[in-house]
């Protein structure tokens, strides 16, 4: 796995690691950020790479800073 991959997958990880403390599934937390169900499923297996617009929109509906995740 090279550095992006690795970096893609570490954030997918802890974006469901925050998800799932929030208790919502994938559909419900994809509907919050604006997102298809199945493209937030591929964003937390690291399979996407998302722009800072949306990075920006997943923090908001977690309820956390842009830094912090």
């Amino acid at each position: 796995m090279d550095d992006s991959s690795a970096l893609l997958f570490a954030f997918g990880q802890k974006v469901k690691h925050h998800r799932e403390c929030l208790g919502l599934s994938q559909a419900e937390f994809a509907s919050r950020v604006g997102l298809h169900r199945t493209s937030l499923a591929e964003l937390e297996r690291g399979g996407r790479n998302p722009r800072i617009e949306t990075i920006a929109r997943i923090a908001n509906a977690l309820g956390i800073s842009l830094s912090k995740l």
